[in-house]
This record gives C-alpha cells, sequence and structure tokens, in this order.
C-alpha cells in the first residue's frame, strides 16, 4: 500500500496519537535533586555517630571502665557538634558575603551601564536559541524594573537566587542538632545502664542503616543498598579504631 502524499519513504518518529506519559498527563514532577533539607540533616547525624562510634569503639579497645565510656562520649558529642555548627556558619557566612558583593557589583553595573546590561541580556537568551530581535525585547521589557533586572542578572550570571540566599545561623544550628542527635546514639545505652560495648555498637549500626535507607531518597539507590554500605563503612571506622585502641593500650600498659 502506498503511503499518503508527502509522507513517502518518512518513516515516522513520534506517535503523536500516543497518550501521555502519567507523570505528564496527571502531575509532572520531580525529585529534590539537591537533597533540599534531608541530605544536610542526614549526612550531619551520620558524621556524628560514625565519628562517635569509631572515637568510643577505639577507647574501649583500651579497657577502659563504662564511665570512661560515658565522658569519652558525651565529649566527643559537644566537642564535633560545636566544631560542626561553627565551620557550618564561617563557610556559609563566607559565602553569603561573597554572594552579596557581586550582587551589589552588578547593582552597580546596571546603574552605571543599564545598556549595556541589557544587551548582555540579551545576548544570553540569543545564546539559549531565542531569536534575536525577540530576545532585545523580552530583555528591553525585563529591564524596565531595576529590582527586576537585577534579580535576573544575578540569577543568570550568579547562579543564585538574591531572595534565598543561606542563612549562617540556620545552617550552625541545624548542624549543631544533627550531629548531636547522631553522636547520642552510641552513648544512649551507657547512659540508660549498659555496662559492656556491644549494645551501644549495635544502636549505632541500626542507626547507621537507617542513616543509610533514607539517603536512598534523593539517590537512584535502593534502600537496601544504601542502608547496607552506610551500615559497612560505619562498622570498618569501630572495627579499625577499636584494634587500634587494642594496640595502642597493650603499647601504653
Amino acid at each position: 500500500m502506498r503511503p499518503p502524499s508527502g509522507r513517502r519513504g518518512r518513516k515516522t518518529i513520534i506517535d503523536t496519537e500516543a497518550p501521555p506519559h502519567g507523570a505528564h498527563r496527571d502531575n509532572h514532577t520531580h525529585r529534590d535533586v539537591n537533597g533540599g533539607w534531608l541530605r544536610p540533616a542526614v549526612f550531619g547525624a551520620m558524621d556524628g555517630l560514625v565519628s562517635n562510634l569509631a572515637l568510643m569503639t577505639g577507647v574501649a579497645g583500651g579497657a577502659v571502665s563504662p564511665h570512661t565510656l560515658v565522658i569519652t562520649g558525651l565529649a566527643g558529642l559537644a566537642a564535633g557538634a560545636f566544631s560542626m555548627a561553627a565551620g557550618e556558619y564561617t563557610s556559609v557566612a563566607s559565602q553569603r558575603e561573597l554572594v552579596l558583593a557581586e550582587i551589589e557589583v552588578e547593582r552597580r553595573e546596571l546603574l552605571g551601564n543599564p545598556q549595556d546590561e541589557e544587551e548582555e541580556l540579551a545576548d544570553l537568551y540569543v545564546r539559549r536559541g531565542v531569536d534575536p530581535e525577540l530576545a532585545r525585547q523580552v530583555a528591553g521589557q525585563l529591564s524596565r524594573d531595576p529590582e527586576q533586572a537585577l534579580e535576573i542578572h544575578t540569577r543568570e550570571e550568579l547562579g543564585v537566587d538574591p531572595g534565598d540566599l543561606p542563612s549562617p545561623a540556620v545552617a550552625a544550628v541545624s548542624s549543631f542538632a544533627s550531629f548531636a542527635l547522631g553522636a547520642l546514639l552510641p552513648v544512649l545505652p551507657y547512659l540508660l545502664g549498659a555496662e559492656e560495648l556491644w549494645p551501644a555498637v549495635l544502636l549505632a549500626l541500626l542507626g547507621l542503616f537507617a542513616c543509610g535507607a533514607v539517603v536512598a531518597r534523593v539517590t537512584a539507590r535502593s534502600w537496601w543498598f544504601s542502608g547496607l554500605r552506610q551500615l559497612a563503612l560505619g562498622g570498618t571506622a569501630a572495627g579499625v579504631t577499636y584494634a587500634l585502641g587494642t594496640l595502642f593500650g597493650a603499647a601504653v600498659g
């Protein structure tokens, strides 16, 4: 049978009559690929859990008393949490100050050379495939409002949203809380009356598996794979430090 006029010898690439995919038909959404608040919270807890577990198992390898282990764990919790908070505050504050300084540079450019900045914005849209005439029209309309123009230039040139900059205080508090929560797990059995190391290790390993499983929400991995991977990494760190603690304890003793 001869194909319809105008389609002779051509192959249909896309079936325009095919029903749309369910995600597009109902609600086309994507996961937050940046992880949002979940990623830093989980990784902060994981950091506290691994570091304090390794610290406590290392000290336990030296055959110390449960009382000493409790003091060690609480000291590690406090030191690590304050260190994380201070580091996160400094990091976010420095980044914020740099961004604000660059935004101010862009503001001065818009005030001093508005025509050049408008042409720069138009050229950016042209490079993205917009027709040159249409790009100039769009850039002209967007440049009428100075604040809107500043926001657009900041997003396009710096890749940040000037109205949604991170807070150093929020970053510091959240890092402190998440690290402290993770670091508390290996100490908790001792605070509840445990006299041996294994309950602390068991609870910590369960916590590591749970953290890894939660991380799977922002990755393409299965929850059990992420959980087992984190359990293996944390368990290895604890085993190595215990062996070193035993070795050092024997050498010092």
